[in-house]
């Protein structure tokens, strides 16, 4: 394929060519003395023409340069968007943009083979239209078969999440209150159970509220600094208040997801399944992995992390951003002393939940195995 904008150039190179030979043609015409007046009479008419036909031709290319016309791509077997941006924009980083400026790429994953997309010389873009079916395996049906209905298109640009990924409950958050006792004093308690709480009137609790019940995992160290940034928690329940007093109230377990019991914590409710719309980058930032859901070592995806990125460095939820690792220098076999190398990209994290200095993602893409420590960045579209 012709590198963007090649055509463009060639026209212009054939159009300054032929304009110089015209001016030569013209100049050469006015040293000979033994032209005839005929001959001198009919050259003017000539060269104006050819001259008019050069200045609406120039006018005419920079109308086509300002309306510029995409070359059309056709995704192939092995394409990335990181490819694709790569080799047409040569900017690997523009790939998040790609997919959230893109409704027809509901995951990184989904490009498929047959797809199109116009390139033009600062951007991407996928063409509307679903995917198209895949031929039958058998080869002997008959001609006269109908076709196979085409599938559905690919989801929106949306990443949905359970609500039980859990997060990093920093110093600055504080318990809305606590499960004290439970009915008959039960150490484990499920759905439908009693439990008594620490909140009531004077903390604002009203009868209907609901709260979540979450348990600390402990706290979570940063892998650089050793900084403890805040502790680990995961959802358990939810509960609800039928009775509420001055500093007590009586609430019934509405679902449990894990066993509940004394001592587990409270926060306002919030639904758990969530649709979180996928959002450009508007920043370059950098931070690092530095805690698992699991605790597990090696990642791939689908694993939730946790970052030390949040609201107060310009994180968002819906942003995308890369796991990267840095790439050393051999210095036996450099003739100068080389700085720093380009960093491996491992693969790529969707943020789902913010916290003001922490965020909660899940791993969307990866192409080797990711650990603790390892570096993410997110980079904004030059």
């Amino acid at each position: 394929m012709s590198p963007l904008g090649s055509s463009r150039h060639v026209w212009k190179d054939e159009k300054t060519a032929f304009c110089d030979c015209l001016a030569g043609s013209v100049v050469r015409g006015r040293g000979r003395g033994a032209a005839k007046p005929y001959e001198e009479r009919m050259k003017k008419p000539v060269c104006c023409a050819l001259l008019f036909f050069c200045l609406t031709g120039t006018a005419s290319l920079a109308a086509a340069a300002a309306s510029e016309e995409p070359t059309i791509y056709t995704i192939v077997q092995g394409d990335t968007l990181w490819g694709l941006s790569k080799r047409f924009l040569n900017d690997p980083y523009y790939w998040p943009n790609l997919w959230a400026a893109n409704g027809t790429i509901g995951n990184p994953h989904f490009i498929y083979p047959g797809q199109r997309v116009r390139v033009y010389s600062d951007r991407i873009e996928v063409e509307e239209g679903p995917r198209a079916a895949v031929p039958p395996a058998d080869t002997a049906a008959p001609a006269t078969k109908a076709p196979a209905p085409a599938e559905e298109a690919p989801a929106p640009r949306s990443f949905s999440v359970t609500g039980g990924e859990g997060f990093l409950m920093e110093r600055e958050m504080r318990p809305s209150g606590r499960i004290v006792s439970t009915h008959q004093d039960r150490t484990i308690v499920g759905a439908d159970d009693i439990v008594y709480a620490d909140v009531g009137r004077e903390s604002g609790a009203n009868v209907g509220d609901r709260f979540t019940v979450y348990k600390k995992l402990g706290p979570v160290s940063h892998p650089v600094s050793n900084e403890i940034l805040g502790n680990r928690v995961i959802p358990l329940g939810e509960l609800q208040l039928s009775e509420v007093e001055a500093k007590i109230s009586k609430a019934i377990v509405v679902k449990s997801f894990q066993e509940i019991s004394a001592g587990t914590f409270l926060l306002p409710y919030r639904e758990r399944k969530v649709s979180v719309p996928l959002r450009a980058a508007e920043r370059d930032l950098s931070g690092y992995i530095v805690e698992t859901q699991t605790g597990n070592k090696a990642l791939s995806a689908g694993d939730v992390i946790f970052l030390d990125l949040g609201v107060s460095h310009g994180l968002k939820n819906g942003n995308l951003l890369y796991i990267v690792r840095d790439v050393k220098a051999d210095q036996r076999y450099a003739l100068a002393k080389i700085e720093k190398l380009p960093v491996e990209v491992l693969g790529a994290v969707v943020v789902v939940n913010v916290g003001p200095n922490t965020s909660t993602a899940i791993i969307v893409k990866c192409v080797d195995t990711i650990y603790r420590g390892d570096r993410v960045e997110m980079k904004k579209s030059r």
